[in-house]
């Protein structure tokens, strides 16, 4: 699919980051968009920065839905046949995504459960429930989000990691299995599957929201947690007030976002360029090809301290992806 104009795309988690950007990106070229996410006002957003810079005539439209439903992933689709007055769509942007409950040990079940099924059952959803509306298109393709913790299970060897990184590997054997299911049962169907590194965008701060763990909400008791886990990392911090700590997470989550070395935009014309090349396998940063190098190279070390330092000296990868 090398042209975008005319096509129709749904994007989930459309109202911020690369859900953002992929909308406002694809309707740039004249592709209609239909996106959904949880709020409601981000999607404004987006739709309004989206026809601003869009041809005449393009349509983008909203849906409040939480992809981790399955019932709510239905409606969703019934809403894009009847906005959009279609019963075909081209291509399917499996974007949405949470990160969080990292630890099956000291995070609460409920928290763990959430991040997975946005992540994973998120991806599952949208893939039946629009499957059929690709197939029935003259030419398709769906792109699921993955992440680098989709082939390296680890933030580092102090930060615990397992909900999100069970989510993607899971995404990545789903789409990779596509590849050939498609191939053998409708092959003008195509498949991606992306896998970003650290990309500047909100996901930390609104996991938090969405997670009950808002970084500039934090409770005493959640504060708590932060300072022994700092402690672990051996930062200093046992005459720092509660206060400071609460500043030194919403710090750290502000720079997550704003010192990236990739910003959202420049991940999503990555993508969307994967897409145009047919590449089942888009990778999206200088650190997430690095980090697929070194754990190929030598996966047995891959989550060891020293694997980490090596990281570290090859680029500038900070806290996951």
């Amino acid at each position: 699919m090398k042209d975008f104009n005319g096509k129709i795309a749904v994007v989930t988690g459309g109202g911020t980051g690369m859900g953002r950007e992929l909308v406002r990106q694809l309707s740039a070229e004249g592709c209609h968009v239909a996106m959904c996410d949880v709020s409601a006002e981000e999607m404004e957003r987006t739709q309004k920065q989206a026809l601003e810079e869009a041809p005449e005539g393009t349509r983008v439209t909203t849906c409040v839905a939480d992809v981790s439903d399955e019932a709510q992933v239905l409606a969703f689709r019934d809403h894009v046949a009847a906005e959009h007055q279609t019963e075909h769509v081209n291509l399917v942007f499996n974007n949405a995504g949470i990160g969080g409950a990292g630890s099956m040990l000291v995070d609460t079940r409920e928290t763990w459960e959430m991040t997975f099924n946005v992540c994973w059952y998120g991806v599952y959803y949208g893939t039946r429930a629009f499957l059929p509306m690709l197939v029935a298109s003259t030419e398709g393709h769906i792109i699921n989000t993955s992440s680098v913790n989709g082939f390296w299970a680890s933030l580092g060897p102090m930060t615990s990691h397992t909900a999100y990184s069970a989510a993607k590997f899971a995404v990545k054997g789903f789409t990779e299995a596509l590849v050939t299911d498609l191939r053998l049962n409708a092959p003008h169907v195509k498949a991606s599957v992306v896998m970003p590194g650290h990309i500047g965008t909100s996901i930390v701060i609104n996991s938090g929201r969405i997670l009950g763990q808002d970084p500039k909400e934090l409770s005493d008791e959640q504060v708590a947690v932060a300072r022994e886990r700092m402690e672990k990392m051996g930062l200093p911090v046992a005459n720092v007030t509660d206060d400071q700590i609460r500043q030194a997470v919403i710090q750290r989550v502000e720079d997550f976002k704003d010192k990236a070395p990739m910003t959202a935009a420049e991940a999503s014309k990555v993508i969307l360029d994967g897409v145009r090349e047919e590449r089942w396998r888009i990778l999206v940063g200088k650190d997430a090809h690095a980090l697929d190098r070194l754990v190929r190279e030598d996966p047995e070390l891959a989550y060891e301290p020293s694997f980490m330092e090596r990281l570290l000296k090859e680029t500038e990868w900070q806290l996951g992806g």
